[in-house]
C-alpha cells in the first residue's frame, strides 16, 4: 500500500499545482498549451474545470494521506 500511497500523492499535488498554475497564468493571459482546449467552450467552463482539477487534486492528496485501519495505525 505503501507504493500506492506514493503514487497518489504525486498525481494528487501534480493536479493541484497545475490547476493553480494554470488559473493564475491565464490571470495574465498565458495558457498551457495543453490545456487550451478547456478554455475552448468558454472561459467560465475553463475556469470551472481548472477550480474542479484543484479540488480532485486536494481529495486525492487527502484520501492518500488517510489511515483507513483506524487512530491506533494498526
Amino acid at each position: 500500500m505503501n507504493k500506492n500511497k506514493g503514487i497518489l500523492s504525486i498525481v494528487g499535488f501534480f493536479l493541484t499545482a497545475l490547476g493553480f498554475l494554470s488559473i493564475a497564468l491565464s490571470m495574465v493571459g498565458v495558457k498551457f498549451a495543453f490545456l487550451r482546449w478547456l478554455d475552448a467552450p468558454g472561459p467560465l467552463f475553463g475556469f470551472v474545470a481548472k477550480l474542479a482539477m484543484i479540488i480532485a487534486g486536494i481529495l486525492i492528496l487527502y484520501i492518500a494521506q488517510s489511515n483507513f485501519k483506524g487512530e491506533d495505525g494498526i
